[in-house]
């Protein structure tokens, strides 16, 4: 794999960190990296372990002294995890023998590693890209058997091989077009024939099936963000109520009490969902009220999931036709207030919900249709973890295609190309083969120290 960064970090220095949470264990587990792997280890265990063997030793200081006894198992470079020499030591999981044990690597010439440090250790060497190296800390921070599941097939490389499927049909097209820009004496018309345009509509449905995935994956790893939107008094407050299990808004029969946005955050299955209430959509003159609908419009855009509450009893054209231009195309419909319509609860069709979020009837139904939305019942073979950023990438080489495809039906093969790079450029910025060393410092910060 080759890394394009603005400038590569330094390397030559030897790192070290605890690798197990700290606190009193059955194990610890000391890490080193670096090229004075094995002199510490010659130092720490009196030999240097053979390559990929556990081995049971003493544990000494620089003065000979014993503190502890256990495994040590040596990986000599590139056939590591970071890519580079790694010695591990496993001893007794004590605060106080962790923190001597650490003490004398470091006296022996390593530093304390900055969080992610091995990981991005190990993507600067070409053991892993970004996607994956990412997909590590997707893992550990999973919060149900799903997400766990798409971070470890994003760690196996099933995100990034989709990602370079894409780059190597990007690349073919690339070539194709710029060898007739070159040769254009040759009085070769390589769009007229339509495998361009054929070739680009193509790589729009390969991508849109990819973005498809890294959404699904993307709601498993941050979560579903839920707006509840209708006219004053419909039930909004009630239902997010209902959903938190605990009084979050005010709830009162006069009309336009919700003037502001609520927020709510509820587990689901393990899954995190934040919900927002929001005030009444309505023509109105009070100004409170009309910032509390300019807020609403915001979330609404800002939303995964558009939820439409009527009031059972009242037809649908009650509601003000011209406040649906701020809705998605298809919101689902909850009609409330079923205890006093006398209407059963359930689906009907896949668009509208008849509950009561005074009772509670219906309430399983919703909370079922929120887990297949956020993909917690659904078939996930294939899926993987995904993030804004990849989300945002592909977005960008979405937008990049589009405009090449239509540059490509006006026949501009400069265009097309520029649009190709453009999009490649955003494909690469998800594996980092494209990427900057303030983008690398914000992935990794975020990682556990030792990892």
């Amino acid at each position: 794999m080759i890394l394009f960064t603005e400038t590569k970090m330094n390397q030559t220095d030897t790192i070290a960190a605890l690798a197990t949470p700290a606190g009193r264990g059955g194990i610890g587990v000391i890490r080193i990296s670096g090229p004075k792997s094995s002199e510490i280890a010659h130092t720490l265990l009196g030999q240097l372990p053979q390559a990929r063997y556990a081995t049971f030793s003493n544990f000494v200081d620089s003065e000979n002294k014993l503190l502890d006894q256990g495994i040590a198992l040596y990986f000599p470079a590139p056939h590591s995890f970071t890519g580079e020499d790694v010695l591990e030591l496993q001893g007794h999981g004590g605060a106080v023998v962790m923190d001597l044990l650490l003490n004398a690597v470091l006296q022996l010439g390593a530093r304390l590693a900055r969080p992610g440090e091995f990981s991005e250790r190990a993507f600067l060497n070409g053991k892993i890209d970004l996607a994956q190296a990412e997909a590590i800390a997707d893992l550990i921070d999973s919060a149900s058997a799903q997400a766990a599941r798409c971070a470890l097939r994003s760690l196996q490389g099933e995100f990034s091989a989709q990602i370079h499927a894409l780059v190597a049909q990007v690349i073919w097209l690339r070539t194709y077009i710029e060898a007739g820009i070159d040769f254009v004496d040759e009085e070769i018309d390589l769009l007229a024939d339509g495998q361009v345009i054929k070739k680009i509509k193509n790589l729009i449905n390969d991508l849109d099936n990819t973005l498809d995935k890294a959404k699904q994956g993307y709601l498993l790893k941050e979560g579903m963000r839920i707006v509840l939107v209708g006219e004053p008094n419909v039930g909004k407050s009630s239902l997010l109520n209902c959903l938190a299990g605990r009084d979050t808004a005010i709830v009162t029969p006069i009309p336009g009490t919700t003037r502001d946005v609520v927020r709510d955050q509820i587990q689901l299955d393990g899954m995190p969902l934040y919900i927002t209430d929001t005030a009444g959509l309505r023509e109105t003159n009070d100004p409170v009220e009309q910032e509390g609908i300019r807020r609403t419009k915001l979330a609404i855009k800002e939303a995964d999931v558009v939820i439409l509450l009527l009031d059972d009893r009242h037809p649908d054209d009650r509601f003000d036709s011209n406040l649906l231009v701020f809705l998605p195309q298809h919101p689902l419909i909850i009609r409330n207030k079923i205890d006093l319509s006398g209407h059963c609860a359930g689906m009907s069709g896949e668009r509208v919900l008849y509950l009561s979020a005074k009772t509670g009837e219906g309430i399983e139904v919703f909370k079922n249709y929120l887990t297949e939305k956020m993909g917690l019942h659904s078939y996930t073979e294939g899926n993987f973890m995904a993030r804004r950023r990849h989300l945002d990438a592909l977005q960008r080489a979405k937008i990049a295609f589009f405009t090449g495809l239509n540059h490509a039906q006006n026949n501009y093969s400069e265009l097309v190309a520029e649009e190709l790079r453009l999009a490649q450029n955003a494909l690469d910025e998800i594996t980092g083969e494209f990427t900057t060393d303030d983008l690398l410092g914000k992935i990794f910060s975020t990682f556990c120290v030792g990892k």
